[in-house]
């Protein structure tokens, strides 16, 4: 049964709320040709050379890394895969435009996906340690475009107000779990914690059929931890993908010229028309 929380006024939220230290984890590959976005190169049936694709994800990298630091409430981490090249993406780091608030870059151990984000996630929380990286947890992929500082916000904001709820006493930090669901029900979104009872094992790769978001939420239900959802957040890994995002990015590009709240990914925006890429809907025939 999901445990009722206390419904709490916003000033008497901001007073017992503990100050939690927040970090943000990308986890991501770093850019090589062959290595990423496979599923978008003509090899396995997409539309990219091996090169176009290395170059789309490297411009959603660092346009993801751009909006993650941007906000002032969380300090950013990079997670990369064991077998990339850190000389590599130390170099295409100093591209950004915030790299005083990168804290700093590590390596996973390898493992399945499940096994590299529970070690992502360890390494900043450092379960049983009183000294931690940080408190709590915000772990996104690289690809997640059009991502938006006000969700990183919100995530954090949610992320306080339900450990506040469900700690034990005032000086606690209680559990707490956010998510953003992705288009194809799993999520490029995840934060919790450093008390929260959550891993990652099974979420991603089961047996069951089990959705990574429903593996997460059902997780959630059975420790009783306290969830909200965040806005959806979109990636790429189809070619589908990238044909229903080619709108979105037209769409956050317009709408920046009106509200500077808006972070529109100019990298990829680029890369998308350099290739000469757009997005088209089949006409219906026989419409009206």
């Amino acid at each position: 049964m999901i445990p009722k929380l206390k419904l709490l006024k916003w000033g008497v939220y901001l007073r017992r709320c503990k100050v939690i230290k927040h970090a943000i984890i990308i986890f991501t590959k770093v850019p090589e040709a062959g290595k990423v976005k496979t599923r978008l190169t003509a090899q396995r049936g997409g539309i990219l050379t091996q090169e176009e694709a290395k170059d789309f994800y490297e411009a959603c990298l660092l346009d993801t890394i751009d909006v993650c630091t941007s906000i002032d409430r969380a300090r950013v981490w990079i997670c990369h895969n064991a077998a990339g090249d850190r000389n590599n993406l130390n170099l295409l780091i100093t591209q950004l435009k915030h790299t005083d608030k990168i804290s700093g870059i590590f390596s996973d151990q390898g493992g399945s996906f499940d096994e590299c984000m529970q070690y992502a996630a360890e390494f900043i929380l450092k379960p049983g340690q009183k000294r931690k990286l940080a408190e709590s947890i915000l772990i996104l992929g690289g690809d997640v475009v059009g991502l938006q500082p006000s969700t990183l916000n919100d995530a954090i904001e949610k992320l306080e107000m339900l450990s506040s709820s469900s700690a034990k006493q005032q000086a606690d930090i209680g559990p707490a779990m956010v998510v953003s669901a992705d288009q194809e029900g799993g999520f490029n979104l995840a934060g919790f914690t450093c008390n929260t009872d959550f891993d990652f094992q099974s979420v991603f790769y089961n047996m069951d059929g089990v959705t990574a978001l429903e593996g997460l939420a059902q997780k959630a239900r059975e420790k009783n931890i306290p969830l909200l959802p965040l806005d959806m957040v979109i990636d790429v890994d189809l070619p589908v993908d990238l044909g229903s995002m080619i709108p979105v990015l037209n769409v956050l590009e317009q709408g920046a010229g009106y509200d500077p709240r808006i972070i529109a990914p100019s990298r990829t925006i680029a890369v998308i028309k350099d290739l000469g890429l757009q997005s088209c809907a089949q006409p219906v025939e026989g419409w009206g």
